[in-house]
């Protein structure tokens, strides 16, 4: 604690001969990132400094990130050593000193910000401001005004002028998210402001010029959009000089395990807990997923990982029921909530407590098959039971009858 206190950056390991649970609990509380018991192999010492030199270098990141203090995403942010990443790298590479517009088109999760952050930080831009606007989070009566601004009077309370996110950007890049869910009158006036960087205010008439990048993205189909009216194909056209289509998870092999590795790191050392790495078992389950939440849903899972796992590895047990999420998002089965479940988690936990019972009566209680069909192995689908509150009994097998 008082090494703690004095250096606030500075990773302790506890060692110990007296070692008890209360002993070792107390000192992960007061900030230990690991635990040594004598006597103890070198193995293990040098593993426990390795894990304070990796502590050491994400706190060095994270406070130059802070410095910085744009929230701006970088080259090095882009994790993944599989074709489709290294080749997406690249582009972004050759991009980002132009001031060439960018569409990016992808599923949700799969790291567009990453893409337009990374654009700017490479950029000749990258001394001014980088802005962000999220089309959707926005009503269209307000989103004009956000990104053109307003005059006074205007509209009810504009009580006086306020510029808008362009203006705030000039010289700069703008980085206009889920642009599929802008209304069409708004994208006649984007176009105009791509045409030749000028704009009115809402409720002006004084034409105003900037000098920004614009860079837009979008999850939505843009070719269905474009036929069914919704999306001007001039302004497609307009903003597609360069397109980028970063890949889902379920495209990029191994780089599920960088980035779960990655994340991991993060959390643990967040929630200042010594989880060292992801079990065989774990990691094979990851690679298994189809990960339709792609990277977003990974880190989700990583974090749910980092606060339930008590092991130096993250076991399977702790990781969520991807097959049952799976028939969920199938809608295969049907089911009803009972009243008090009032959290996604409970209705889920509910759920998932009816399944494990009725594949159980279905194989007569027989855990080994029950275990085949869920996709578990026998000791999770035991730490699974309970977890969950269920009490395992194997089939009692009929008593013969006496012989005469």
């Amino acid at each position: 604690r008082h090494i703690r206190k004095a250096h606030t950056d500075l990773p302790v390991v506890m060692i110990t001969a007296y070692a008890t649970p209360k002993l070792a609990v107390e000192a992960i509380k007061a900030g230990a990132i690991d635990y040594l018991a004598k006597p103890f192999a070198p193995e293990e010492l040098l593993h426990a400094v390795a894990r304070c030199a990796e502590r050491h270098k994400l706190l060095q990141e994270n406070a130059a990130l802070r410095a910085r203090g744009d929230g701006l995403h970088t080259l090095d942010q882009i994790i993944g050593e599989s074709p489709p990443i290294l080749e997406l790298r690249g582009l972004i590479r050759t991009v980002a000193p132009t001031d060439a517009t960018v569409l990016i088109l992808g599923e949700s999760g799969t790291g567009k910000e990453l893409i337009a952050g990374a654009l700017h930080s490479l950029s000749k831009r990258r001394q001014r401001r980088y802005i962000r606007i999220n089309c959707a989070a926005i009503p269209e009566t307000l989103l004009e005004s956000e990104l053109f601004g307003h005059e006074k009077g205007a509209f009810t309370g504009a009580v006086k002028q306020k510029p808008g996110r362009v203006e705030e950007a000039d010289g700069g890049t703008i980085f206009l998210d889920e642009i599929g869910d802008m209304s069409r009158p708004l994208q006649a006036k984007l176009l105009r402001f791509l045409e030749d960087g000028s704009f009115t205010r809402v409720g002006g008439n004084e034409e105003l010029r900037v000098d920004v990048r614009l860079i837009a993205a979008t999850n939505r189909d843009i070719v269905a959009a474009i036929r069914q009216e919704s999306f001007r194909e001039d302004l497609f056209h307009r903003l597609n000089v360069v397109q980028f289509q970063p890949p889902p998870l379920r495209e990029r092999g191994e780089d599920t395990l960088l980035l779960a590795d990655h994340f991991l790191r993060q959390f643990a050392l967040a929630m200042n807990k010594p989880i060292r790495g992801l079990s065989a078992e774990a990691r094979n389950r990851l690679l298994e997923h189809t990960w339709p939440g792609n990277v977003r849903e990974l880190r989700n899972v990583m974090e749910r990982a980092a606060i339930l796992e008590t092991q130096p590895e993250v076991r399977v047990a702790s990781l969520p029921n991807f097959n049952l999420e799976a028939r969920l998002r199938r809608g295969d089965t049907e089911f009803h909530f009972a009243a008090g479940e009032d959290s996604l988690d409970d209705h889920l936990r509910a759920y998932e407590r009816r399944l494990v019972r009725q594949t159980l009566e279905r194989n007569a209680g027989s855990l080994p098959r029950t275990a085949e069909q869920l996709g578990l192995t026998q000791p999770e689908f035991r730490q699974r039971l309970e977890s969950l509150g269920l009490e395992p009994r194997e089939p009692q097998l009929p008593t013969a009858p006496p012989t005469r």
